[in-house]
């Protein structure tokens, strides 16, 4: 990703901060109206206005989602990101956890891609109309 410089004063409006961290505006303000973000500072105007640590903080959090982590993970790793007193223990266990979710996932993913598969094996796929993707389907 490319830096993005914050305008003259160190300060982003909320277009400038969406482009910084590669979070839309619409989910800044989302974050912020469930307080994974703090309130960010308003002109007399009312605009939103951003410093260079805020925008830190929505790159971590699109780090984190582009990791797939839950927006429960990514507060848990905030927390921990900004104590500097913190056990890296606590942040290894939280992405182990992380990891067997994901090794769950794939797993019924992989059953499920395996199910179609043999599905669609033996499907005629011609002018008939019997089918068996559908035959399972309505079955379950």
């Amino acid at each position: 990703m490319a830096q993005h410089c914050p305008p003259s004063g160190g300060s982003f409006n909320i277009g400038d901060a969406a482009a910084a961290s590669g979070v839309s505006a619409k989910m800044i303000r989302h974050y912020e109206s469930i307080g994974l973000i703090g309130a960010a500072r308003r002109t007399e105007a009312g605009y939103r206005v951003y410093a260079e640590q805020d925008v830190r903080v929505l790159q971590f959090i699109h780090r984190g989602r582009a990791l797939g982590f839950s927006l429960d993970q990514i507060r848990d790793l905030l927390a921990l990101w900004q104590d500097k007193e913190r056990a890296s223990a606590d942040v290894r266990a939280l992405a182990r956890t992380h990891i067997d979710e994901l090794n769950r996932k794939i797993a019924e993913m992989e059953a499920m891609r395996r199910t179609l598969e043999a599905l669609a094996a033996s499907c005629h796929g011609d002018a008939r109309s019997d089918c068996p993707i559908l035959d399972d389907l309505a079955a379950h």
